[in-house]
């Protein structure tokens, strides 16, 4: 499988009918070009708009190549195969016979279905793909079938379609797809097409090796960062130091005096420096002698945020889910318990740093990138150079990370900005400085929770108050309705226990200056560890054992059952450890996956602490390529860890303090623990897989620390353990 270039096909803004694209494919190339039609998602064009039209695309070449328009980005996840495998299966085709092409920016052929615009994210890939995918691959199979019985003169019942091929059963005659496509492409599409059933499968669910690994491993894979065009210069910048901050002045002499540097280039409140090299750009930065107007957060620390959510923390919130009556089960409760959990900013550390190419000519303008909304990125370019959008071109890259950093367009308008003032193609690098304290931080969140227990322990009573900055309201703003944002309060809404009387309200409290933006496991980054956290006191108040605890109010949840008795079997759960040693459960059902894991977490007699273990059990429907779930969820534990260990991202004077990975830690070799993974067999449509891994690590590891020493630990990074008091 190869990434070709986008050259046979161009996908303009509008509405085209299935008819309109088969007759352009043919005259294009010959071949076979199969749109399909998604549904709107809730988030959606408006009202009565009817259905996103022509979302993704299936092309067989003549030679008898499949060619995938993927809609969807590769960052590492394995989407690529995965989606791959979904055509292949249903048009009975080897994936070595597969090639995928990044789709153009268009809304109304590639939105998500799920998200309502092109988007990769929250775990939707393969979610929003299962259905549509592999119809397209079916309904393809089914012309092709049809038109090897035309040219052969037979029935279709009698015609079989098997690697690539139409074989006529009786007299065993043959024709390749490639043969079939030209011919193919004047079939109607079939308004009703076969999938294959679960047992019937050859691919789907069997392990297979990811697609686009050889590229990384020989070094041909292209990434942004490695866009390489003639005439190009480099930049790289230095943006105001405080959030809010303006240039005041910049003496550009000293910088323009180094060798190979072009110019400077002064934006509202950054400066640039151009040059041959990223070298150069890098000493003509250094040598330029800056005034900052740093506004009015100057004097702004972590302190102070934290001092004003801890005050709006007080207030009655949008209320999220009310059932029953809290404050008459909180009255009658035996036992009471509250307690404050807290979440620091956390910056997302790509593994490729931001970085955007873009040539501005006075009629047209030409980005290359690595990003996560292809739309969006061809829009602020649009919006900064006054083009329409179709005179913005956007060559999409391979991703070296993205954790929802590259849903945000921030970096590829300031690049389209310096690049207004640069004669010819300009590529603006950020250093890892500046992406660690310019970053679109997780948001910090302050929440207060508090139940009431029976006389048997049992909770009858839960009240959950989240504190923290909306995403959505910025990023989607319809999806932000009446002060309630359904992202910062997923997994808490609807935790898969049975309380008779739950209240979870949301206070939005934005700290001032501060970016905020989505990072892997969004919502549920936080909400899983204040959920899982105090239900584990629950249980210790309850004295009962916490995965036994855990059982009992799951007893309507039979796949959350599963995944928690299989993942605590699997730990050895009960069993004895040495002294300082505890292990410690979660539980969760987000993106539409259930999953546990266990925590075996050693802390040291100074504090320091070691995670040993951790095991997983997953229940995310279908396995499509069981070996890229283990994948996702063994990087997404080490993310998980990193955060929880040594993640957080602090202010003093208006700055963030941390600047590069020897104060902003990445979790070291030696301290990734052993990681064992169970898939269960099952046969519901999958579930996302990208990011339930990170937001169920946290609060396994501070359970863990409890049964090991007694600490309870509620606010993150976890740190050295303080021996506990008393």
């Amino acid at each position: 499988m190869s990434l070709v270039p986008r050259s046979r096909f161009k996908a303009e803004s509008g509405s085209l009918s299935r008819r309109t694209f088969l007759t352009a494919s043919l005259a294009a190339g010959g071949g076979l070009l199969l749109a399909l039609k998604l549904p709107l998602s809730a988030w959606g064009a408006a009202s009565g708009a009817g259905p996103v039209d022509l979302n993704a695309f299936v092309q067989i070449d003549p030679d008898g190549t499949v060619r995938l328009i993927m809609p969807y980005v590769e960052m590492g996840q394995g989407t690529y195969t995965s989606i791959s495998m979904l055509i292949a299966e249903e048009l009975e085709v080897d994936l070595s016979q597969v090639q995928y092409e990044h789709a153009p920016p268009n809304d109304k052929l590639y939105a998500n279905p799920l998200i309502g615009f092109q988007m990769t994210g929250g775990s939707t890939a393969i979610r929003a793909t299962w259905q549509p995918l592999r119809e397209a691959g079916a309904a393809a199979r089914m012309m092709l079938i049809s038109a090897a019985a035309l040219d052969w003169s037979v029935d279709e019942t009698s015609c079989q379609a098997a690697k690539g091929e139409v074989i006529h059963l009786p007299s065993n005659r043959r024709l390749s797809y490639g043969q079939l496509a030209a011919r193919a492409a004047t079939i109607p599409v079939p308004d009703k097409v076969r999938l294959k059933d679960r047992k019937e499968f050859t691919l789907i669910g069997k392990p297979a090796k990811r697609l686009d690994a050889p590229a990384k491993v020989n070094g041909t894979a292209v990434f942004g960062i490695d866009a390489k065009i003639p005439g190009m210069k480099v930049a790289t910048i230095a943006a105001c130091p405080v959030f809010g901050g303006k240039l005041k002045s910049v003496d550009e002499s000293k910088a323009l005096a180094v060798k190979d540097v072009t110019q400077v280039v002064q934006l509202e409140d950054a400066v640039a420096v151009v040059a041959q090299h990223m070298g150069a750009a890098k000493k003509g930065l250094a040598a330029l002698e800056i005034e900052w107007d740093e506004g009015p957060n100057a004097t702004l620390s972590t302190a102070d945020i934290v001092s004003q959510m801890e005050a709006a923390s007080q207030k009655p919130g949008v209320i999220a889910r009310n059932t029953g009556d809290v404050d008459k089960a909180m009255a009658g409760a035996k036992i009471k318990l509250d307690a404050i959990y807290q979440l620091p900013f956390l910056a997302h550390t790509t593994m490729e740093p931001i970085n955007c190419t873009v040539h501005v000519k006075k009629d047209s303008c030409e980005i290359w990138v690595g990003t996560q909304v292809m739309t969006r990125a061809q829009s602020v370019a649009a919006s900064i150079t006054g083009l329409p959008p179709e005179k913005v071109t956007v060559h999409n890259h391979l991703l070296g990370g993205g954790f929802g950093r590259r849903l945000e367009v921030d970096f590829i308008g300031q690049a389209v900005k310096i690049a207004t003032h640069v004669d010819g193609p300009v590529k603006v690098v950020w250093t890892r400085e500046e992406d660690i304290q310019h970053d679109m931080y997780r948001p910090y969140f302050f929440d207060r929770i508090s139940a009431g227990l029976d006389l048997d322990g049992m909770p009858v009573a839960w009240h959950h108050r989240i504190t923290g900055s909306s995403i959505l309201a910025r990023f989607a703003p319809p999806a932000f309705k009446n002060g309630f944002d359904p992202d910062t309060v997923d997994g808490a809404v609807e935790p898969p226990y049975a309380f008779p009387n739950v209240l979870v309200d949301y206070v939005r409290h934005e700290p001032p200056g501060i970016p905020t933006a989505f990072w892997r496991s969004v919502g549920p980054s936080h909400t899983i560890f204040v959920v899982e956290g105090f239900i584990d006191e629950l249980a210790a108040a309850a004295k009962k054992d916490p995965v036994e605890y855990r059982l009992a109010l799951l007893k309507d949840v039979p796949r959350a059952r599963a995944v928690l008795k299989l993942a605590a079997e699997k730990s050895g759960w009960g069993q004895n450890l040495p002294d300082r040693t505890g292990r410690g459960a979660s539980v969760q059902n987000v993106f539409g996956t259930f999953l546990a894991q266990i925590a075996q977490v050693n802390v040291s007699n100074e504090g320091q602490v070691h995670v040993e273990r951790v095991v997983c059990a997953v229940d995310c429907g279908i396995a499509v390529n069981p070996d890229t779930i283990k994948a996702q969820i063994q990087g997404a534990i080490i993310y998980g860890l990193t955060a929880a260990l040594h993640g957080e991202i602090t202010l003093k004077n208006g700055r963030v303090e941390q600047s590069n990975f020897d104060n902003y830690r990445a979790l070291y070799i030696n301290e990734v623990p052993s990681i064992d993974v169970h898939i269960v067999d099952s046969a519901e449509a999958p579930g996302g897989m990208g990011e339930p891994g990170t937001s169920a690590l946290p609060p396994a590891i501070v359970n863990a620390i409890f049964a090991a020493t007694g600490v309870r630990i509620r606010k993150l990074p976890v740190g050295k353990v303080a021996p506990k008091a008393g």
